[in-house]
Formats: structure tokens, C-alpha cells, sequence
């Protein structure tokens, strides 16, 4: 339920990569938001253990400020940088700036995931969307209560009150029923991603409760003291 870490693909991509500081998270955006950049390119490169969440390119300024600290002409750094954040170094990364490359010691493997890049997010954005995602998390952590409720207020627009109102056992069935149908609705598979974090807040000893006419509001979800 967190915005940039709340989908199945992102989630895996944090027990991939384990990180454990906020220019990771920052990577981690600039990966998910990319075009062959973690998918065919890091992940593996990741996972054989060629190299780390840290040296991976994850974002388009990487490229730069790699090229630049491994010695290599600025101005080429930044020329390469847009080559291939644009998805153009397969045509336009020439030999002389591969080899140019070489000379500063910039290993294989990095000149190999340039050229399979299509596109590349800007790191600026990526901070931003970490830093909202951030804020939002520490909500989640420590005020609990008033997380979920804005989240089921603002976010779950596909939800049902009789299965929310049940148990973690009846929530995971529901779930379970979704997800094995093939033929399942778009409004339904919008409601396994709500009833996951209603599963999430029921481990938290956090429940609902049911529509009271003098004390539910007509649009939002509300917090009981107790």
C-alpha cells in the first residue's frame, strides 16, 4: 500500500536487492520505472553476483557520474548518458566511445546494459516519488490507524464491506477465489491488492467495523479510539 512499493513486482524487486538505505530505494524506483533496465539487464547481472544495487545503472544520472569518476571526458560521459537513456545504444554508441570506455577500466558488463536499455528514469524523480513514498511509510509504521483509513478512503475504490468486515481467514479465501479465476474482473483484481492490505492491518490487530447508521461518514473511513 505504499505508492512506488506496493506492487508485486516492486515487492520483489526489495527482497531481490535487500536495501537498506534511501539512495537504494532511490535505484530501486529508477529501476521499476525503466524499460529493460532491471528486467533482462540488472536483475541478472544482480543475482550472478557480476555486481551490486549499488553499481548497477539504475537511474539516467548514474551513467554520467560513473563515466566521469572512472576518468572519462565529461562531455562524452554526458553524450553517453543520453544515448542510452533514449534506448539508442545498440545504433549509437560507437566503437571509438566503447573503447574509450575500456580505457577507463569501465568493466564489460556495463557497456553490455547500456546496450540493452530502452529507456531510463531521471533520478530527480525517482527522489521525489522515494521521499513521498518515504513520508507515507511512516505513517504506516507508527500511526497505523490513521494510514489504513486514509488508504481505504482515498486508494481502495474496489472493495467489499461484507468480507472486510470478517476475519483474515474469510479475506484470505476471497483472495485466494480472485486470484485462481482466470476470468476475473479488472475490478476484482483491483480488490486482491485492497484485500491484502486489509489481511496486512487484521496482523496488526486492526479490524473493521460494521456501517453504523448515527456513526459512519457517507465518503470516508473513520477511526475508533478503542
Amino acid at each position: 500500500a505504499i505508492p512506488e512499493f506496493g506492487t508485486k513486482f516492486v515487492r520483489q524487486m526489495l527482497i531481490d536487492t535487500n536495501p537498506t538505505t534511501f539512495g537504494e530505494l532511490v535505484r530501486i524506483s529508477g529501476l521499476s520505472h525503466g524499460t529493460d533496465v532491471w528486467l533482462n539487464n540488472a536483475q541478472s547481472l544482480i543475482e550472478q553476483g557480476i555486481t551490486t544495487l549499488k553499481e548497477a545503472i539504475c537511474t539516467r544520472d548514474d551513467i554520467m557520474i560513473y563515466l566521469i569518476q572512472k576518468g572519462l571526458d565529461p562531455s562524452l560521459a554526458f553524450k553517453i548518458m543520453e544515448i542510452t537513456r533514449k534506448g539508442k545504444a545498440k545504433k549509437d554508441l560507437t566503437e571509438e566511445m566503447k573503447e574509450k570506455m575500456r580505457e577507463c577500466d569501465v568493466p564489460e558488463w556495463y557497456i553490455d546494459s547500456c546496450l540493452k536499455i530502452k529507456y531510463m528514469f531521471p533520478k530527480a524523480h525517482a527522489c521525489a516519488y522515494v521521499m513521498m513514498a518515504y513520508r507515507i511509510a511512516y505513517f504506516k509504521v507508527y500511526h497505523p490507524k490513521a494510514f489504513y483509513a486514509t488508504y481505504y478512503t482515498v486508494r481502495a475504490d474496489a472493495f467489499n464491506a461484507d468480507v472486510m468486515c470478517t476475519n483474515k481467514q474469510k479475506v484470505k479465501e476471497a483472495m485466494k477465489t480472485i486470484e485462481s479465476n482466470p476470468e476475473a474482473s479488472n475490478t476484482e483484481k483491483d480488490m486482491v491488492t485492497v484485500l491484502e492490505v486489509v489481511n496486512e492491518m487484521m496482523e496488526r490487530d486492526i479490524d473493521f467495523l460494521p456501517i453504523d447508521l448515527y456513526k459512519s461518514d457517507a465518503v470516508k473511513f473513520l477511526v475508533e479510539d478503542d
